[in-house]
């Protein structure tokens, strides 16, 4: 166990959340990592990044043999962690209740011992600003107040009826249950107000309404999704991990729940993910249209109305924000924390908000089309707003940028900037026809054709066989997998069957695909190569299904969800010796099972029917 706690995997983690903030609660029930109280705050828990001086909240069951077991009630985001041994059995609940306010956090844990007689451990070590500063204990009425040390003086309530000591700089208790015998923990935030009727009530009955009250709002935001049949119980558990990563103040989408997990274990890839990308969320959208929470795309486009309206150009419109829509985005290292695994420097922020990605539009507006199509028209201010990104992608789409890799060397003219401004012309172009709206139809119909043919012509490489990644390039990019999900190329186009054909040879290990590979002469400023990138199996797998190949994409896609860990949810990457790598769990992985899954789907529908 102690060995466990050194190195833990990233894999070995499940996610709760209120919306507002996440927390990972690992297989032996410690919550290694919780960003206190939004999901872009510094951490309370960070021992996933570091152990001694990360902080943790751990509940142990002490025995010499403990196996454990992890998962979650159906269609909730409620956690159950299981302590099986020979002498009892313990299970602890773990969950938020839903708050409208960010400020507003509680987190609850349940712990009952179901046979026996067992002793636990609780240890309650909060370390502020990214581990930086401990704490000062206060004893407040019915609760233990941990205010931090550091200038912010902020403050953390717990609220249990054990009584605890401080032992070093954690809080500890140790007790003997038996058979029957429940404890109740809440972590309260400064700032969250209880009613006059509940503060009345005991810890006992509040931990019981909320657990009753987060079961019922999740199954029933669960039974409103579309998707039925086949890979049911997976979709709708990404679906919950989306729907974990939106904020419900914002409506604005993270890209992951953590920061500094490394995309390679000792190397320099640890990036912060906590941050609304305008290409993830727009992704995430389309996933959550294709499920029927047009709600939530409702709330994104209202988020994304607004940044339209805050910029005078195009060109102002920032690839990453805030999940209030600010961009004090600043990068730093943390000096302090030895990251995953020894994996540093472990940054957060991210300075790549500066950098120019010309595909964003493309997804952009390929989300609005989608958005006015199939849930509900978009104003006519909106489209106004809309009009100065298309205008903009019309004079500016030969410029170089970083991609949507994010490649931090010199800037290129990317082939997937091309297919999304592509893209952003043609939705443009097609809400413009289907509501009416004015528009300078004729010039962005020709700019649409000369991005077209700058790509069939000026990226395809006819000694590979292949549309390369960049122009000029020798090599290939997983990107390109896009052309014919966004409908650029039909998948049966001679030209993107021998592209498939080269990616898959260079890039695809069974199910496993990589992004690019720095081996293979591609470049992005980094030394070090990375794991398969979990969504481009995804893109993979709905290409084959796209091009008459759907059972081995179905074989793929269910060699995927054999990488997933034991609760359903993915990492950014894969090793190729199976383990996950990056930030956890990645919106980008679980919105392609999504996509894909409907696609199979869908294809399996229709060999039935002919």
């Amino acid at each position: 166990m102690e060995n466990s706690k050194k190195h833990p995997l990233i894999e070995d983690y499940g996610l709760i959340g209120n919306l507002n903030t996440t927390a990972l609660v690992s297989k032996q029930g410690s919550i290694d990592f919780l960003s206190y109280t939004r999901f872009d705050s510094p951490t309370i828990f960070g021992a996933l990044l570091d152990r001694e001086k990360g902080g943790f909240f751990s509940i142990e069951v002490e025995c010499e043999q403990v196996n454990h077991k992890q998962l979650y009630l159906p269609d909730t985001a409620i956690l159950l962690t299981r302590y099986l041994t020979n002498v009892g059995i313990a299970e602890l609940t773990d969950f938020m209740p839903l708050e409208e306010e960010e400020n507003q956090f509680i987190l609850v844990r349940k712990l009952k011992v179901i046979k026996g007689n067992l002793n636990i451990r609780v240890e309650l070590r909060p370390r502020f600003e990214y581990g930086k500063y401990e704490f000062n204990l206060e004893q407040e009425d019915d609760h233990l107040v941990m205010r931090s040390k550091g200038p912010e003086a902020n403050t953390c309530h717990l609220l249990c009826n054990l009584d605890f000591k401080m032992e070093g700089a954690s809080l500890t208790t140790e007790i003997c249950l038996s058979a029957g015998d429940e404890i109740n923990f809440a972590l309260v935030s400064a700032n969250t107000e209880h009613s006059e009727s509940n503060k009345s009530k005991s810890l006992e009955y509040y931990a019981n309404q909320s657990f009753e009250n987060t079961i019922h709002f999740w199954r029933n935001w669960t039974n409103k999704s579309t998707y039925t049949g086949r890979w049911r119980d997976i979709v709708n558990r990404s679906a919950i991990t989306l729907k974990l990563l939106t904020s419900c103040r914002y409506g604005s989408p993270i890209a992951a729940a953590t920061l500094g997990l490394p995309e390679r274990i000792g190397a320099e890839r640890n990036w912060d993910y906590r941050y609304t990308w305008i290409r993830d969320a727009a992704f995430t959208m389309y996933s959550f249209l294709r499920l029927g929470y047009t709600d939530e795309a409702r709330k994104f486009i209202a988020w994304i109305q607004q940044r339209s309206l805050e910029i005078d150009t195009a060109e102002a419109l920032k690839l990453m924000y805030r999940i209030d829509g600010t961009i004090n985005l600043e990068e730093v290292t943390i000096p302090h924390l030895e990251g995953y695994q020894g994996s540093d420097p472990v940054r957060a922020g991210n300075d790549a908000f500066n950098q120019f990605q010309l595909d964003i539009f493309g997804e952009l507006i390929d989300t609005i089309y989608l958005y006015n199509k199939n849930a509900e028209p978009i104003s006519y201010d909106f489209w106004l707003s809309l009009i100065k990104f298309i205008d903009y992608v019309c004079q500016h789409w030969k410029r170089k940028g970083h991609g949507m890799w994010e490649v931090r060397d010199e800037k290129r003219e990317f082939l997937i900037s091309k297919v999304m401004s592509w893209v952003a012309l043609d939705r443009g172009i097609r809400i413009a026809e289907n509501r009416a709206f004015p528009a300078p139809l004729e010039r962005w119909r020709q700019t649409r054709d000369d991005v077209f043919n700058d790509v069939f012509n000026n990226f395809w490489n006819p000694e590979l066989g292949a549309f390369v990644q960049y122009r000029g390039a020798t090599t290939l990019d997983a990107s390109a997998l896009l052309i014919p999900l966004v409908r650029m190329l039909s998948p049966k186009e001679p030209r993107w069957i021998s592209t498939l054909r080269a990616i898959e040879k260079e890039l695809v290990t069974d199910s496993l695909v990589y992004r690019y590979k720095l081996s293979n002469g591609a470049s992005d400023g980094l030394s070090d190569d990375e794991g398969t990138f979990s969504m481009c199996s995804f893109w993979y797998i709905e290409c084959l299904a796209k091009s008459g190949q759907l059972e081995k994409a179905i074989l793929c896609f269910e060699k995927m969800l054999g990488y997933a860990n034991h609760l359903g949810l993915y990492s950014e990457q894969i090793s190729l010796n199976g383990e996950q790598l990056g930030n956890f769990p990645q919106a980008f992985t679980h919105l392609g099972l999504i996509s894909a899954a409907h696609q199979l789907r869908l294809l399996l529908t229709q060999d039935k029917m002919s």
